[in-house]
């Protein structure tokens, strides 16, 4: 359910570090550090490094993926499972406009080389 008193409330820059531990993380994205214990259970994709007695350290794009997560979930209104979708949905389209491009810039190699043999053989 919807937190009404964050609604539109602007979140704080990402600092420039290379970890965060998980306080910062929750100040940064405006959600408590059990709620961000409990989406590490329910998201793939957001799996802090673990460290001595079990220490949390989130890197950039951890904030990035929780604050994807919290706007999924705070201000669109989805459900846990409904968010989850969502960012397979949006890693998918990542995936297939990366093989977009791939098959896209391995096609105009191929003409290069199709041309070439053909100017050598002509």
């Amino acid at each position: 359910m919807p937190d009404e008193s964050n609604s539109g409330k602007e979140l704080p820059p990402i600092p420039g570090k290379r970890y965060f531990t998980i306080g910062e993380v929750s100040e940064l994205c405006d959600v408590k550090p059990h709620v961000l214990r409990y989406w590490e259970q329910e998201f793939a994709q957001l799996r802090p490094v673990k460290r001595r007695g079990n220490r949390r350290y989130y890197q950039h794009h951890d904030v990035l993926m929780v604050r994807q997560i919290r706007n999924l979930l705070y201000e669109q209104g989805f459900t846990i499972s409904g968010a989850r979708q969502q960012l397979s949905g949006e890693q998918a389209k990542q995936d297939s406009s990366q093989s977009h491009q791939i098959i896209r810039q391995l096609r105009l190699e191929l003409e290069d080389i199709l041309q070439d043999l053909r100017r050598r053989t002509h």
